[in-house]
């Protein structure tokens, strides 16, 4: 994994705002892209919860350095809407956040062109979804998770044709081992990764204790053993829920502050994604060869 400075310049524009009707609170996104260069895959990202656009940075700009464009929705959690736990908008919140990916998908197009004329350099058949905690349950859905309802009946299809590939990071496990919190506030939180058919990687923390599921770090690993392949997992061992501060540097729920785990996280979802976009197969391969180096700081697992 290389470390700063980034690999090449990048630049980002924002607030750049998103049709979303009905919404109530407009949808906005931020672009992060590299200087140069054409044919450049996309990344769709969606934040933790009670994040922002502006949150991420050390994960976006990696990404955006390693040829990508990024583009970061604020979803109606974050924290400048105010909406809490008591909220009565909080229980659908869940479901407007994947309506968020895919007006942003949808309005591609249009987002771009205001991001400088970008919509001429990306290659629209090159388009992932990545997210990190709630925000990876969001991506799932995308991907092809369902949500079970209380009978254990999976809902509906949020799939989008667009997306080919995506990554996952501390994706919530299945729904049967929440916490009563969890199960009162979060009842949404029961996916099923059966559906979940498009190529993925999942990235889970050994040190990753939730409060919201009785279960250890193993439950974070759900996403990449419950659904079908393609798929692959890379557990980092002493990596905790934010795996080392994806969210920025020195914040409140950061608890296993490492930049170098940060980096690895960032390389990794970037070569594979260059991998199952067919831009790159040797970085993946190299980077699978290389965890049996890594004095068991993290492993990869294919299948």
């Amino acid at each position: 994994m290389s470390s700063h400075p980034l690999a090449r310049p990048v630049v980002a524009v924002k607030p750049i705002a998103v049709p979303a009707p009905g919404r109530g609170i407009d949808l906005q996104v931020k672009v992060t892209a590299p200087l140069s260069g054409q044919g450049l895959p996309v990344i769709v990202f969606s934040h933790g919860n009670a994040w922002s656009l502006d949150g991420y940075e050390p994960l976006v700009d990696r990404w955006a350095a390693a040829g990508f464009v990024v583009v970061q929705p604020t979803h109606l959690d974050s924290r400048r809407n105010g909406i809490g736990w008591e909220d009565p908008r909080f229980a659908s919140i869940w479901r407007v956040r994947i309506a968020d990916l895919h007006a942003v998908l949808d309005g591609l197009d249009g987002i771009l062109r205001q991001a400088g004329g970008l919509e001429s350099r990306v290659d629209r058949d090159r388009v992932a979804i990545v997210g990190h905690s709630w925000g990876a349950q969001s991506a799932g859905a995308i991907l092809g998770a369902r949500v079970l309802d209380a009978d254990g009946v999976p809902g509906e299809d949020f799939s989008h044709p667009a997306v080919s590939a995506g990554a996952l990071i501390a994706a919530t496990g299945t729904g049967d081992t929440l916490t009563p919190f969890a199960a009162e506030h979060l009842p949404f939180m029961r996916p099923d990764y059966s559906t979940m058919t498009t190529p993925a990687l999942v990235v889970a923390g050994g040190k990753d204790q939730s409060q919201l599921s009785t279960r250890g770090p193993e439950w974070f690993t759900d996403a990449y053993h419950l659904s079908p392949s393609p798929k692959a997992l890379l557990t980092i061992a002493e990596g905790e829920h934010t795996l080392g501060g994806l969210a920025g540097e020195m914040v409140a729920e950061t608890t296993d502050e490492d930049p170098a785990r940060v980096a690895l996280v960032a390389d990794a979802v970037s070569i594979y994604l260059l991998d199952a976009f067919g831009l790159d197969a040797a970085a993946w391969a190299a980077l699978g060869g290389a965890d049996a180096s890594g004095r068991g700081a993290w492993t990869i697992a294919r299948k």
